[in-house]
């Protein structure tokens, strides 16, 4: 995969992406403990035909590489500004999951010229309520302790009860064997997740904007989708009834479908 360097007065980084397809840029950014592969490999068979997929790997993923201090928005904002001015002519329609959500919120409203569309999967506006510091604080303790513990709070709070039972006796304990998951830099995304907060900004997204919400959502409560709709000006919102944070990565096609139509103007 290619890398984008970025040489700025917040970061020195290089920026691994795939690009794939033909097209108008079309932007996906992952978020914590996830990558360009994992979450959004299946999007390129689905939009590659008509557009330039481009999956960025920002720092804490995959092989890019920075000069490993503490993560700040900033920071993630002109990485992945650098890779939408290096693989495209042009601005690009930009999806974001979680903590990408918030960054992608960011990246339209700090660099307006760069972004045409906004799709906002799962994301909030800020971290500094007290249940968002608490469930953030433990996440990184449990990271930085038993990974078997961290890997079991994940489960029960990214996935909706129907999900996690769904997976099985068998499966959740191969889930528990793998050694994959998660990556060393996760620790640094947790850290950004509870430092977010992106109030001021909302006013200046200007993009046309589609915030999806995921009502059984425990990891990132749906409210953070309302909070987004009710900041960002003309945006819309629809929540996804049944849906645990991670549902729909196993089945992407509803989430695609409604990508799809947003960004084509239906």
């Amino acid at each position: 995969m290619p890398f984008a360097s970025v040489c700025s007065t917040v970061c020195s980084a290089e920026v691994e992406y795939a690009v794939a397809g033909e097209g108008p840029g079309l932007m996906l950014v992952h978020g914590t403990g996830g990558n360009a592969d994992s979450l959004f490999s299946g999007f390129v068979p689905h939009f590659g035909g008509d557009r330039t997929v481009i999956r960025p790997n920002f720092s804490g993923s995959g092989r890019t590489t920075d000069e490993g201090n503490a993560l700040t928005m900033e920071m993630v904002v002109e990485q992945l500004a650098a890779v939408a001015r290096e693989a495209v002519d042009g601005p690009v329609d930009l999806l974001g999951f979680s903590l990408g959500a918030t960054v992608a919120t960011a990246v339209a409203a700090t660099h307006p010229e760069l972004v045409r569309r906004l799709v906002l999967v799962g994301g909030w506006v800020h971290s500094a309520g007290a249940r968002d510091q608490f469930y953030f604080s433990t996440l990184a303790k449990l990271f930085a302790g038993e990974r078997d513990l961290f890997k079991r709070f994940v489960q029960l709070t990214a996935y909706s009860p129907a999900a996690v039972d769904g997976v099985g006796h068998e499966g959740l304990a191969d889930y528990l064997r793998q050694d994959q998951w998660p990556p060393l830099g996760m620790g640094r995304q947790i850290d950004l997740c509870a430092r977010v907060d992106n109030r001021a900004l909302l006013a200046d997204v200007i993009a046309p904007t589609l915030v999806i919400g995921l009502a059984e959502d425990q990891m990132v409560p749906v409210d953070g989708s309302r909070q987004l709709h009710a900041g960002i000006a003309g945006s819309q919102l629809i929540e996804l009834p049944g849906q645990g944070h991670m549902d729909w990565v196993a089945a992407p096609a509803h989430i695609m479908e409604l990508t799809r139509a947003f960004i084509n103007g239906k």
